[in-house]
């Protein structure tokens, strides 16, 4: 089974800087996350009532 290019990514940043730099990218991505979902679930509630 191959293993997906973010993945190796992260696993060798974890390696090479211990579990620092692989929580800093987890927390971004966590927050983009959040971000993101935030903004379509409330695009969602928009309503055009004319």
């Amino acid at each position: 089974m191959e293993q997906h290019p973010a993945a190796a990514w992260l696993t060798e940043a974890a390696r090479q800087q211990g579990a620092g730099n692989l929580l800093r990218v987890v927390l971004i991505v966590m927050i983009l996350g959040c971000v993101l979902t935030a903004w379509f679930v409330l695009r969602g509630y928009k309503r055009k009532d004319d």
